[in-house]
C-alpha cells in the first residue's frame, strides 16, 4: 500500500513541476513587463495577473505538501497585494528582490521531494523576512538579496509531462500527456509511411502487369493470322508431315479457346488493380491525416521558449551596466516541440552574444548619436509554408571584419594572402569556425570562439541554415531557417553510378537538363550558367567517392541545384528518379556521424537508400576538385605500391592493424617496435612517410618526431601520430614537434587514416 502511495505522490509531484514552472515563468515575464510600464490602469491589470499566479502557485504547493514553497509564495503574494493597493513603492531594488525570490522558488522546485538541509531552511526563512520587511517599507529589506535556498538553476520542468498552453480559454479543453507517450505515437505513425509507400508500389506493379497483358494480347492477335496461313500451306505441301500439321491444328484450337480465359484474367487483373489503387488512396489519406494530427500534438508556440528571455535580458544588461529593450514578435507561431528543445541553447547563445558583444555601453552609444537604450529583436515568421525563420538582431556595434580575419590568421586557418582574397561575406562566415572570436578576453559569457560553431552545427543537424549580416555601428542580425517539424519530409531520389540517394527537397532549388556543350571549365572546375548565374558543377559520385557509371551521356547532363544559405552548387547525377515523402532513420550509435550522410530511408520496394546531409555535401563539394574515381582508382593503387611507409607501434595488435590497412591500399610497409627501432630504420632505409604511436618504450612518438625533424634527411618527410592521448595539450605538443597529422585512436577509422596518408604523399 505504501508503494502505491509513493508512486502516486511521484506522479503528482511531476505534474506539479510543470504547473509550477508555468506559474514562475508567467510571474517572471509579468514582472519584466510591469517594470517597463508607466503608472496606470494597464499596470494595475498586470500586477493583478502576477498576483493571481502567485496565489495559484501557493495553492498548488500546499496540495503537494511543499511547505517552504507555500510560505515563500504567501509572502510574495502579500508583496504583490501591496503593490496592487499602492501600499508598497515599486522601486528598482524591490524588483531585484522579487526576481531573486522567483529564482529561489525555482531552486525549491528543483529540489522538491528531497530532504531539506538546515541551511536551506534558514535561507527560506531569511527570504520570507526580507519580503515581509519590504511589505512594511523597511529600506534595508531590498538590499543585499539573500542567497537562493537551492543551487541556481533554471526553473525545473519534468522530463516526462509535455508542456501545455496556459491560455484560459483552452485550459478546460486540454489534458497533460507524458511526452514519452506522444513520442511513441509519433514513431508509430511515422512507421506507417513505409506500408503506405509499399501499397503504392504494389498498385504500380499491378498497373505494369495489366499493361504487359494488354501488350501480349496485341502481339498474339498479330501472330494468329500468320499461323492460319502456315496451317493452310501444310495442306498444300506434299512433303508436310501429318504430325506437324496435327500439332499446329491443336495449337490453333487452343488459341481459339483462349480468349474467354484471357478475358477472365484481364477482368480479374483490372479489379485487383482498381482495388489496390483504392486501398493505396485510402491508406494514404488515413496515414496523412494521422501524421498531420500527431504533428499538431507536438507543436508548441515559440512563446514557451521565449518567455524567459525578457528576464534574461534584464539580468545580463544590469550585470554589464547596459540598457537593453527586448522586442519579441511572432512568438505565437508554433513549431515541433523537439525542434524547440534543440534550438533553445543556440538561441540562448546568440541572445547572450548580442548583449555581450553587440550592445555598447550607454555612454558609448550616446557618443555615436544613438539612444542610450539598445534594442534587441527576436522575430519569428513563417517561410515557404514548411519552414520558419528566426531573426535575432541588435542595433549595436556590428562585427569588425578585420578582427575576424585577424582571429582566423592567429589560428593559422588561412594565410594572409588567402584571407586577403575573401570578400566580406566569406570573411564573416569564418565566425562560425571553431576557435574564431573577436572578443579580447575570455569571460563566462563569451570569448572562447566555440559558441557560433556549435550554433551552426546544431542548426544544420536540424536540417536548417543560419546566415549573418552586419553593418558597422548599425548592428548585427542572425537569420535561422528551420523546418516546422522533425517528422517526415519531401526528398528527391537520384541515382549516381549504380546507387541511389535522397536529397532533402527543402534544399533543392531546381533540377535541370544541361547540354554538354554549355558546360565550361573555370579554374579547373566545371561550371554552368543557370538563371544568369554561374554555378559550380560537381559530380555527386565524385563527392561521395563512387566510381562513375559506364555509358554516361555525352550530350546532356542531369543536374540538381542545391542551396544552403547564400551558397548554390549544381550536382551532376545520372538520373533524377522521383520526389516523394521520406522518413529518415538514424544510422545507430556505431555510425552516429558519417560524413555526407544524415541517415537512411526505406523505399516502397523495400530498398534502403541513404539520405544525404546537405551542409556536409556542400562543404565536401567546395574542396579542391578530385579526379574521377573510375579512371584513377587503378592508378592510385599502382602509385601507392611505389610508396614506402614506416609504422612505429609497440602494441603488436595495433601494429598489425595499421600494417594491414596500409598494405591493403597498396603501400609497402615496414614496422618498428618503438621509437629507437624506428629511428634506426629511418637511417638505414628510404621511406615516404612515418606513422608513429606516441606512448612507446625507449623513445616515444613526440621524441621520435622531434629527432627526425632535427635531421635534414627527414625534415620534409610527412609524419602522422596515432595515439590515445586526445587532450588539447598533447595535440599542441604534436604540432610543436613537427607532426603533420594527429589521429586520436578513439575516433580512428580506416578511411580517416588512408585519406590523411593519400593527402600527405
Amino acid at each position: 500500500m505504501a508503494t502505491n502511495n509513493d508512486d502516486f505522490l511521484k506522479k503528482l509531484l511531476a505534474t506539479f513541476r510543470v504547473e509550477a514552472d508555468e506559474h514562475i515563468q508567467a510571474m517572471s515575464s509579468g514582472l519584466v513587463e510591469f517594470e517597463k510600464m508607466p503608472a496606470g490602469e494597464q499596470r494595475s491589470e498586470t500586477i493583478e495577473r502576477i498576483y493571481r499566479e502567485a496565489h495559484s502557485l501557493k495553492g498548488a504547493a500546499r496540495a503537494v505538501n511543499l511547505a517552504e514553497m507555500e510560505s515563500v509564495c504567501h509572502a510574495l503574494e502579500s508583496v504583490f497585494a501591496g503593490l496592487k493597493s499602492n501600499r508598497v513603492a515599486a522601486t528598482q531594488a524591490l524588483f531585484d528582490l522579487l526576481h531573486q525570490t522567483l529564482e529561489a522558488i525555482g531552486g525549491l522546485l528543483a529540489s522538491a521531494g528531497q530532504a531539506k538541509a538546515g541551511a536551506q531552511k534558514q535561507a527560506v526563512a531569511a527570504l520570507i523576512r526580507r519580503l515581509d520587511d519590504a511589505l512594511k517599507g523597511v529600506p534595508s529589506a531590498v538590499q543585499d538579496a539573500p542567497p537562493s535556498p537551492a543551487a541556481p538553476v533554471e526553473p525545473a520542468t519534468s522530463a516526462d509531462p509535455a508542456a501545455t498552453p496556459r491560455d484560459s480559454d483552452r485550459g478546460a479543453e486540454t489534458i497533460r500527456v507524458r511526452t514519452a507517450k506522444l513520442d511513441s505515437v509519433m514513431r508509430q505513425a511515422e512507421e506507417l509511411l513505409a506500408p503506405r509507400l509499399a501499397a503504392g508500389e504494389r498498385a504500380r506493379e499491378l498497373r505494369e502487369l495489366g499493361t504487359t497483358l494488354v501488350t501480349w494480347k496485341k502481339e498474339l492477335a498479330k501472330i494468329r493470322p500468320a499461323m492460319r496461313v502456315v496451317e493452310r500451306s501444310f495442306g498444300r505441301e506434299t512433303n508436310g508431315t501429318a504430325m506437324a500439321q496435327r500439332e499446329l491444328t491443336q495449337l490453333l484450337e487452343y488459341l481459339d479457346a483462349e480468349p474467354p480465359l484471357m478475358k477472365l484474367l484481364e477482368d480479374r487483373l483490372t479489379k485487383l488493380e482498381g482495388s489496390a489503387a483504392h486501398d493505396h488512396r485510402a491508406l494514404g489519406a488515413m496515414v496523412d491525416g494521422l501524421l498531420h494530427d500527431v504533428k499538431e500534438m507536438h507543436m508548441l508556440p515559440f512563446s514557451s521558449l521565449l518567455e524567459a528571455f525578457p528576464r534574461l535580458a534584464r539580468e545580463l544588461a544590469r550585470q554589464q551596466g547596459k540598457q537593453v529593450e527586448l522586442v519579441i514578435r511572432g512568438d505565437e507561431i508554433e513549431i515541433d516541440r523537439r525542434i524547440l528543445e534543440l534550438i533553445k541553447d543556440p538561441l540562448n547563445h546568440l541572445f547572450r552574444n548580442c548583449i555581450d558583444h553587440g550592445v555598447e555601453q550607454p555612454a558609448a552609444r550616446e557618443r555615436k548619436g544613438k539612444p542610450a537604450q539598445a534594442t534587441l529583436t527576436i522575430a519569428v515568421a513563417h517561410k515557404d509554408g514548411s519552414k520558419v525563420e528566426i531573426l535575432v538582431a541588435d542595433d549595436g556595434t556590428g562585427i569588425d571584419v578585420a578582427q575576424v580575419k585577424a582571429a582566423a590568421a592567429k589560428l593559422g586557418m588561412m594565410s594572409a594572402e588567402e584571407l586577403g582574397k575573401l570578400n566580406e561575406r566569406e570573411a564573416l562566415a569564418l565566425v562560425f569556425q571553431s576557435g574564431v572570436s573577436t572578443s579580447p578576453i575570455v569571460t563566462d559569457l563569451s570569448g572562447r570562439g566555440l559558441g557560433l560553431a556549435i550554433v551552426r552545427e546544431r542548426v544544420e543537424r536540424l536540417g536548417g541554415t543560419i546566415a549573418l549580416e552586419t553593418q558597422p555601428d548599425a548592428g548585427t542580425s542572425f537569420c535561422i531557417v528551420l523546418p516546422l517539424t522533425l517528422a517526415t519530409f519531401r526528398g528527391v531520389l537520384v541515382r549516381t553510378g549504380d546507387r541511389m540517394f535522397i536529397i532533402p527537397a527543402v534544399s533543392v532549388e531546381r533540377v535541370a537538363l544541361v547540354a554538354q556543350k554549355d558546360i565550361r571549365t573555370v579554374e579547373n572546375r566545371e561550371t554552368i550558367a543557370l538563371d544568369g548565374q554561374a554555378l559550380s558543377l560537381v559530380r555527386l559520385g565524385d563527392v561521395l567517392e563512387i566510381a562513375r557509371a559506364l555509358g554516361e551521356s555525352v550530350d546532356n547532363a542531369q543536374v540538381v541545384v542545391v542551396g544552403l544559405g547564400v551558397d548554390r552548387i549544381a550536382f551532376r547525377v545520372d538520373a533524377v528518379l522521383a520526389e516523394q515523402e521520406v522518413l529518415v532513420k538514424g544510422l545507430g550509435r556505431q555510425l552516429a556521424r558519417v560524413r555526407n550522410l544524415a541517415g537512411a530511408s526505406v523505399l516502397g520496394t523495400g530498398q534502403v537508400v541513404p539520405v544525404l546531409n546537405v551542409p556536409d555535401l556542400m562543404r565536401s563539394a567546395m574542396r579542391p576538385a578530385a579526379s574521377p574515381l573510375a579512371s584513377v582508382t587503378g592508378e592510385q593503387h599502382a602509385a601507392a605500391a611505389k610508396r614506402k611507409i614506416l609504422v612505429a607501434e609497440d602494441s603488436i595488435t595495433s601494429r598489425a592493424l595499421i600494417k594491414n590497412i596500409l598494405e591493403s591500399a597498396g603501400y609497402s610497409v615496414t614496422t618498428a617496435v618503438d621509437g629507437v627501432d624506428a629511428y634506426t630504420a629511418l637511417k638505414t632505409g628510404t621511406f615516404d612517410l612515418l606513422v608513429s604511436d606516441v606512448e612507446m618504450p625507449r623513445m616515444d612518438g613526440f621524441d621520435l618526431t622531434a629527432k627526425a625533424r632535427s635531421d635534414k634527411r627527414f625534415a620534409q618527410m610527412p609524419i602522422v601520430l596515432v595515439t590515445a592521448l586526445e587532450s588539447r595539450e598533447h595535440r599542441e605538443r604534436g604540432i610543436d614537434v613537427g607532426a603533420n597529422a594527429y589521429i586520436v585512436k578513439s575516433s580512428f577509422d580506416q578511411s580517416n587514416l588512408l585519406e590523411i596518408v593519400r593527402r600527405l604523399i
